[in-house]
Formats: structure tokens, sequence, C-alpha cells
């Protein structure tokens, strides 16, 4: 029987470079319900703000075992590993799926059948990030299901009176992403990892409240320090870009971030909603975002500093509105120049950074609006 795989002919190319073929399409899934008591007791929880636990374990409880059926399915197949691992949620009929989805690969040559590694990489990233030198181990992820907090924003809408940073919501930021990201090296630490590359990191609305995701790849480096075992290396760059920063002789350290919770005030902000009648710059939001921008970015160059890395590199900035206050996020790749460091191969193949044309393109929906539109004109 035909492979049905979810590989592209670039990813397939790369991988093949690897001693790799493409195997079948394995998909593992959970359906929950909150029920009464669970959602009972996250409302509750809301009332001061921070982590929502119970929505935090039931989300990771379900996403897990949705993950454990996908692996199981490539074992069936004999997979030597999952590649392209994606974990989503889905809500309908008042209750929410947790879906598992990735694509086996088999080692040309070889009729060994037991499954060695999961990653959230697709080929192209999975080449280049075992020709920088990191082999895959497992697909991990960290989350936390979080809440601003009715009796917090009392607080802060009180303290909004007042221009500039509100510390209590800060930190309310700051331990709840930091939290995502440290469950996510325990899981990398449980597989004997010293390293967790390619993390990305998603922010989406779950049940009223908010649930930060972190997924990345558990890997080994060998020429990581010892000191990588007990706290793994951490990276939200690119593959292509982290193979480009092996073959300059520099290695990821740590993904920083820094969060800062800001009010314009309600005087500024009476101030910036007349000016906005008028042509021209509204100079109280203009140094507001800078200041608090500059603060996020000044959270992370201090934590690089801490642990002695050379440069800050990848660096993105969000703003996020929060009812009237803005949150600004800095996020970033600390680096450290490594001696005698280098790729496997001196270049990459062009189809290591190809990207893929779709090829199925519709615009039935935008169409029938149009159509229906104009109807109602008429």
């Amino acid at each position: 029987m035909p492979a049905m795989s979810g590989l592209s002919g670039n990813e397939m190319y790369c991988l093949n470079l690897k001693g790799l073929a493409p195997g079948e399409l394995v998909i593992g899934n959970s359906v929950y319900s909150l029920g009464f008591l669970g959602s009972l007791g996250a409302g509750l929880r809301t009332m001061a703000g921070g982590e929502v636990t119970q929505i935090t374990q039931v989300i990771h409880e379900g996403r897990l075992q949705a993950y454990d059926r996908m692996i199981g399915e490539a074992a069936e197949h004999g997979g030597h590993g999952i590649t392209s691992v994606v974990s989503d949620l889905k809500n309908f009929h008042g209750n929410v799926e947790f879906l598992s989805i990735g694509t086996c690969v088999h080692q040309n040559g070889s009729s060994g059948r037991d499954l060695q590694f999961s990653t959230s990489h697709d080929g192209q990233e999975l080449y280049c990030q075992m020709d920088a030198g990191f082999t895959p181990i497992k697909f991990v992820f960290g989350n936390v299901a979080y809440a601003i907090g009715l009796g917090g924003g009392i607080i802060g809408g009180l303290k909004s009176l007042a221009r500039g940073e509100i510390k209590q919501f800060s930190d309310v930021f700051n331990h709840t992403r930091h939290l995502a990201l440290e469950r996510l090296v325990n899981e990398a630490k449980a597989v004997e990892a010293n390293a967790v590359v390619g993390i990305q990191t998603t922010v989406m609305p779950f049940q009223g409240i908010h649930e930060m995701m972190m997924t990345g790849t558990a890997s080994r480096h060998p020429e990581l320090p010892r000191e990588f075992d007990a706290n793994p290396v951490t990276s939200d760059l690119t593959c292509e870009e982290m193979w480009n920063m092996v073959s300059m002789g520099y290695l990821p350290i740590k993904l920083v971030l820094g969060t800062a919770v800001y009010s314009l005030g309600f005087v500024g902000g009476v101030a910036a909603f007349l000016k906005s009648f008028s042509r021209g710059e509204v100079s109280d939001l203009t140094s507001l975002i800078y200041d608090a921008r500059e603060h996020a970015i000044g959270l992370i160059r201090d934590e690089a500093a801490s642990i002695g890395a050379d440069d800050v590199i990848g660096i993105k900035t969000h703003v996020h509105e929060l009812g009237g206050l803005l949150e600004f996020m800095a996020i970033g790749t600390a680096v450290k120049r490594v001696a005698n460091l280098k790729t496997v191969t001196p270049t990459l193949p062009p189809q290591a950074i190809i990207r893929d044309k779709d090829t199925w393109i519709s615009h039935e929906q935008g169409l029938f609006q149009a159509v229906k539109s104009g109807k109602q004109n008429d």
C-alpha cells in the first residue's frame, strides 16, 4: 500500500540526505468535557488572577493523551521518528478535542521498528537541526492557563489613574510566561536532553481565560558543556537561523523574555483622546509606548547579561491591549561563542530553505459574501 505522507517534495529530499524516508500520517486525539466542578473552580480562581491550575491541568492532560495515542499509531507503522508534530485543540458542542498530528519517517536500509524521536520540525527544519549537530529526542511542551483576575482588574483600574507601569500586572504576566518555559524545560530534562530548540509560543483564548503554550524539540548536542544537562539550552531561533549561527561559531544558550504592563493614565488618556480629533503626533502615546518597549527589552538584556551571553538575537516585541492597559513583551535567544564549533556540512542545500507554494487556493467564501452583499444592495 502507498504511504499517506504529509511531507512535501523538498522535505523528502532533505530527509533523504540524512538517510530517512517518508512514512504514514499519524494522528492522536482525545475529547474532554471540563465539567461543572472544573468550570466553577476556574471561575472562582479568576477572581484573584494568575494561573488557573484546574484548567492548566485539564489542557495538559488532554494534549498529553492525544500525543501518546499519536505515538502509539506511529509505533504500529514501525516508524523510526515523527516529524512536523503539532498539538492543537478545537471546541465543539461544549467539549474540547485535543489533537496531535505528525508524519512518520523510516530509516533507509534499517529493519529496526523502535521509535527513536519525535519533533515539531518539518523535514527541512529537521535537516538543518541535525546538520547543526542537534540530535532530536522528543517533542515537548509547557503550558499555563491564566487570567488577569477581577480583583486585579479593580486594583489596576484604580492605579491606571496614574501614568506608567502597573507592577502587579507585570509580575503576573512575567510569572505565567516563565512558568510555561520552565515546564517545557522540565519535560526536556526528563528525557536527558541538554537543549530545547525551535521553540514556538502560542497564546489563545480558552473558556474565558487564556492559555500560553510553548512547544519545541528536546535535543542533544555533544559540544554543550555538562552544565546544560541540569539546565538545558532553550532557543526560539528557526533551525535555519540556528544552523547559520553554529556555522559562525555560536550556540544558543537561553530563550529570554520580559513583560511590562503599562497604563497611559486617566489624564493622559483624556489628552490623547482630545488630540485624536486633530492631525499630528500624539506625544503622550509616543513616549509611553517607547518607554514601555525599551523597558521590556531592558529586562531581557539584564537576563542575558546574568548568564554571560555574548548577544541576544532574533528579538521580537509584541504589544497586547488588556482592557485599557498595554502589555509589552520582548523575546529573543541569548547566544555565546564556542571554540571549534562547526556544522556537519559546509553549506545548506537549496531544498532546505525553499518555501513550498500553496497549490490549492479558494476564494469561495469571499465570492459568496460579495454575491450576498450585492443582492442586499439591489
